[in-house]
């Protein structure tokens, strides 16, 4: 049985928990997650826990499209993370003032309504200094609850897939040292590699980011790639205790069964000279 568990997990999908802030607002801190193998065939990336030793292989391999939320594995340490694709093999793409620019072409990116982020700072805050950053965008409603509202954009792709960001620009160094996450590039993905970004764009240790600085330094081997992610199971909120009669009032029950897919927008990802919507 336990053998037939592992083949699954690592053939056909697994679970996945959100331990961080970097893909918020698609993921909060405490969602579960189903990820699955498939999509981009098999390599050693896909054994759960890790049991294969790192090669070059893959099995029936494909690559990733813009927009994918994928599970890479980090180039040194057996540690999966969950970001986003925002350049393929051959892409040049650079980071200027926060904005990417892929081959030469402002991706399109629009200024829209906050996202209303719950706050929950022991739930998100206990691995970084998230809650000093978002501290600035806290509001407070005439009953009573408190909410994040950062600065949020939605951005589009070039085959247009489109998905929301959040990006507070002037606080991009303070959770990776002096890496500047808004300005990068411009960098040449390899053959057989992505660049990944997280949603979050100054709280996530991706490709933009040192490894010595938790990031992934660079664009990511299709190997290390491990899986897809495809939608939220449930979430919980961090409130739950050893009681049990916690355990259901700590769900979140809107966020289960969300796709993870990014939606399609009907137009094309080429950007005005400056945002719009502002």
């Amino acid at each position: 049985m336990l053998l037939a568990v592992l083949a699954f997990h690592s053939l056909v999908a697994k679970p996945f928990y959100i331990p961080s802030t970097s893909m918020m607002p698609a993921l909060y801190v405490g969602d579960r997650l189903v990820v699955s193998k498939y999509p981009y065939g098999w390599s050693w990336a896909s054994a759960s826990f890790h049991l294969l030793p790192r090669s070059d292989w893959r099995v029936f391999g494909a690559t990733p499209e813009y927009g994918d939320v994928v599970i890479p594995v980090h180039p040194v340490r057996n540690e999966d993370y969950i970001k986003r694709v925002v350049a393929l093999p051959g892409d040049t793409i650079e980071v200027s003032d926060g904005r990417i620019i892929l081959n030469g072409v402002p991706v399109k990116r629009e200024v829209v309504p906050p996202v209303r982020i719950p706050f929950e700072p022991e739930l998100m805050c206990s691995r970084g200094p998230c809650l000093d950053n978002f501290l600035a965008y806290k509001v407070r409603m005439p009953n009573g609850e408190q909410f994040f509202e950062p600065p949020t954009y939605r951005e589009t792709l070039p085959n247009g897939a489109t998905y929301l960001i959040i990006d507070h620009a002037d606080q991009s160094r303070t959770r990776l040292g002096e890496d500047d996450l808004d300005n990068y590039g411009p960098y040449t993905v390899p053959a057989d590699h992505v660049f990944v970004m997280g949603d979050n764009r100054d709280e996530s240790a991706d490709s933009r980011a040192r490894v010595e600085k938790s990031g992934l330094g660079g664009a990511i081997p299709l190997e290390n790639i491990g899986g897809r992610a495809e939608f939220i199971t449930f979430s919980v909120d961090g409130s739950a205790s050893w009681n049990p009669l916690s355990w259901y009032s700590a769900m979140r029950g809107d966020r289960a069964w969300t796709t993870l897919r990014p939606a399609i927008a009907e137009q094309t990802a080429i950007a005005e000279p400056s945002e719009t919507s502002e």
